[in-house]
């Protein structure tokens, strides 16, 4: 086997992420509460809490600010959750993958449709988080719908970086490795609770190169009813992302699976 051809696709991908959906819909209302809870808890507590200890941050409430952030922030962890614990489920312990594989389905096909169904997953947290920012008024720009697209792009990057780490991984405890040196550092450092310009030079370099980073600034200006500077390099930036995810996924799970 060529582990490092490119990936070949097909429209088989489309019964695996609906056999996910179906699978999903027995547990929908706890995880929409999920989704609804956790933004809402971050908003509501570090919003007004610190935020009234604060003046405008980037011509902005801080609980403005901070939902541009969580926007990106709770599509990543939903994301992220999905491919890493639910993805490696299936793979490993439900062995629902090994399954699959005696149909005519290829592996390519599966991880395809497991970027694709975390994406989906995470397109829920950043909806809640829009109805958040609805409902409590922070923004009233039409631009915020541009938010939606948006969460589909950060779910697709992140699902694509979490299945390399399910690829990797020989057991749940390995993402904890993940969490701790990757994506606890990135919401630091990307802006989700404070502008990265605070950032000593290093960081804020640092800081340009992380995907959550360019999420933050496309999100932010469209709560500000304003079109964000360099969108295309922030959008390219996040399909490099998904797409080099995609293929080193790809690459490692034909090599674990093959052995």
């Amino acid at each position: 086997m060529n582990y490092y051809a490119m990936p070949k696709l097909s429209l088989r991908f489309i019964p695996i992420w609906r056999r996910n959906f179906m699978v999903w819909k027995k547990m929908a209302g706890s995880s929409i509460l999920g989704h609804l809870a956790d933004p809402l808890i971050y908003m509501l507590g570090l919003g007004y809490g610190l935020g009234g200890m604060l003046p405008q941050v980037g011509g902005m409430s801080y609980i403005a600010f901070l939902a541009a952030g969580t926007v990106c922030y709770s599509t990543m962890n939903s994301a992220s959750f999905e491919a890493l614990y639910s993805g490696f489920a299936r793979m490993h312990e439900q062995r629902t993958w090994e399954a699959i594989l005696n149909t005519p389905v290829t592996l390519d096909d599966i991880v395809f449709s497991e970027i694709l169904w975390a994406a989906s997953k995470s397109l829920l947290s950043g909806l809640a988080v829009l109805v958040v920012i609805w409902v409590l008024g922070l923004s009233h720009s039409m631009l915020t719908l541009w938010l939606i697209p948006l969460s589909m792009l950060v779910g697709l990057c992140f699902a694509s970086l979490g299945l390399i780490m399910t690829a990797l991984a020989p057991g749940y405890d390995f993402f904890m490795y993940y969490f701790t040196l990757v994506i606890t550092p990135m919401v630091l450092l990307c802006g989700v609770f404070f502008p990265v310009d605070q950032l000593p030079p290093l960081l804020l370099q640092l800081s340009g190169l992380l995907p959550l980073t360019h999420a933050i600034e496309l999100s932010r200006p469209l709560l500000n009813n304003l079109v964000p500077a360099h969108y295309t390099s922030h959008i390219a930036v996040l399909l490099a992302y998904t797409l080099l995810g995609f293929y080193v996924s790809v690459v490692l799970f034909r090599r674990r699976l093959s052995q």
